[in-house]
């Protein structure tokens, strides 16, 4: 499994695999607890039921998995027809109900599940496991933030099966009851998600014995964005930049089971990756600007839309293209035009010194709606005027959903200029820098009130969404599974 966790990739979440229909807006964690990994065609399985680890396989002809949500019910099922090298059979139809609530005024979604319906059998030589009882529940909080969804919950519940042992006078019935403790955390953004699930199982046997399986699994899809050399010296550019997306699961096993038999197994799969070619940034003023790789990603990636050849890296950033590059690199979903029946209405904009006709006006308003930004008064945006440190740092951690990771009020940060530091950006100046977005001069001091060039912007907005794309992946897959 650790050679899988050394790998740098932009994240984006996987976890449904084959067959599956999911509704836009449906929780990102998984119910099932079984350690599975799948991929388009392959679906693979570790069963300990009867004492001894068997892998059961099945492809897509034989894998059904589909979510559909309705009124606030989502509804998820499983149909899965396995077998094992052995002959071994599995069959499993079950179907999941969850209550998902929307706090839309917060920001949060709760949703809670219990088992609907279900029918189970492991086939193994002559014996029989059939499911006869199947207690769930299940409980998932998400934080819906404008840069990331955060999600964390549990996942309790009691199976028990029947199954014989013996034939005729010496047939004995037993069962055995698997009480399995689950727990999964992840997030989902427009650049990457993980969900990592730490399952503990125990088996009790009729017959007094006992089994103990933990199972550790994190499911991804990752975006690497590559920079690809022209393979024509005497082409019209030297090389542009391409994303390739890949899609990975891996799966851990510990067990010690009742046949004494203690070991580790692996699971994991990949996905037929993908590629798409960017469009190539051609500035004429970046030749040997410290920021010429930040610029460019960040222009191939469509974040920034200049026409012009010469992007004036050392000129201030304005505030209305700071957010709107923020809105983008977050996909930040626009504010729909309201429909009306009257050709003559027109809405007002949010500020008396913007129009809805600006460019990129769409984002400023979704970012003032979603409290990523606020105007310089009630009424005034100020467009045109330089985005300054203290607001770009607020900014990054509004749009994190991070603001209540600062102390208590009344902390004084680490920066020699403490004293300049607006009230309103204490709290994002300390966040971005215990993250290393955003960091003081060699003196010490954060310089809070002076502008960010177009440059120092993009080096920032960079390391942006490396932290959406890999550090939050570290946390939520590496830490997770390294130290759990």
């Amino acid at each position: 499994m650790r050679k899988h966790l050394s790998k740098i990739m932009l994240v984006v979440l996987a976890v449904f695999a084959i067959g599956a229909t999911i509704p836009e807006n449906a929780s990102a964690a998984s119910l099932e607890t079984t350690g599975a990994v799948k991929n388009e065609y392959t679906y693979e399985e570790a069963v300990f039921i009867t004492g001894t680890p068997i892998i059961f396989k099945g492809t897509s002809k034989d894998i059904n998995i589909t979510q559909k949500e309705s009124k606030g019910k989502l509804t998820e099922t499983y149909s899965l027809k396995l077998t094992a090298s052995n002959g071994a059979t599995l069959t499993r139809n079950i179907a999941y109900e969850s209550d998902v609530v929307d706090y839309a005024t917060i920001g949060q979604k709760t949703s809670n599940g219990v088992v609907k319906k279900y029918t189970e059998k492991i086939v193994v030589g002559k014996t029989t496991y059939s499911l006869v009882d199947y207690q769930f529940s299940q409980g998932t909080v998400t934080d819906n933030r404008v840069a990331s969804d955060y999600f964390s919950g549990n996942v309790i519940s009691r199976k028990t099966y029947a199954y014989q042992t013996g034939t005729g006078k010496n047939a004995v019935q037993n069962t055995v009851t698997i009480d399995t403790d689950s727990r999964h955390a992840g997030y989902e953004n427009f650049w990457g998600a993980t969900e990592t699930q730490i399952t503990e199982a125990v088996y009790s046997y009729s017959d007094g014995k006992t089994s103990h399986v933990k199972n550790r699994l994190s499911t991804s899809k990752s975006r690497v964005l590559n920079y690809e050399e022209n393979l024509g010296s005497l082409g019209s550019f030297d090389g542009g930049y391409a994303v390739v997306s890949e899609k990975d699961v891996i799966s851990e096993y510990t067990y010690d089971l009742s046949s004494g038999q203690q070991g580790t197994m692996d699971l994991d799969t990949e996905y037929m990756p993908t590629i798409e070619r960017l469009i190539i940034p051609k500035f004429r003023d970046l030749s040997n600007h410290y920021a010429k790789q930040a610029i460019e990603k960040l222009y191939s990636l469509g974040i920034y839309t200049d026409a012009s050849n010469f992007f004036s890296p050392n000129t201030p950033m304005k505030r209305i293209d700071f957010t709107a590059a923020i809105g983008k690199a977050v996909d930040l979903r626009v504010m729909a035009e309201p429909k009306t029946k009257k050709k003559s209405t027109t809405t007002a904009s949010i500020f008396k010194d913007i129009k809805r006709s600006v460019k990129d006006y769409a984002y400023i308003e979704s970012a003032v709606y979603k409290g990523v930004i606020k105007g310089v008064s009630p009424e005034y945006f100020m467009p045109d005027r330089p985005i300054t440190r203290a607001q770009a740092a607020t900014i990054y951690v509004r749009a994190l959903g991070l603001e209540n990771k600062a102390p208590d009020p009344g902390y004084i940060t680490k920066f020699k200029d403490d004293a300049q530091i607006p009230a309103y950006a204490r709290d994002g100046i300390y966040i971005v820098n215990e993250l290393g977005l955003m960091t003081g001069d060699p003196a010490g001091r954060f310089n809070p009130n002076q502008p960010l060039t177009r440059a120092e912007a993009s080096v920032v907005l960079e390391r942006f969404l490396n932290y959406l794309e890999n550090d939050l992946k570290q946390n939520y897959r590496d830490d997770i599974l390294f130290f759990n």
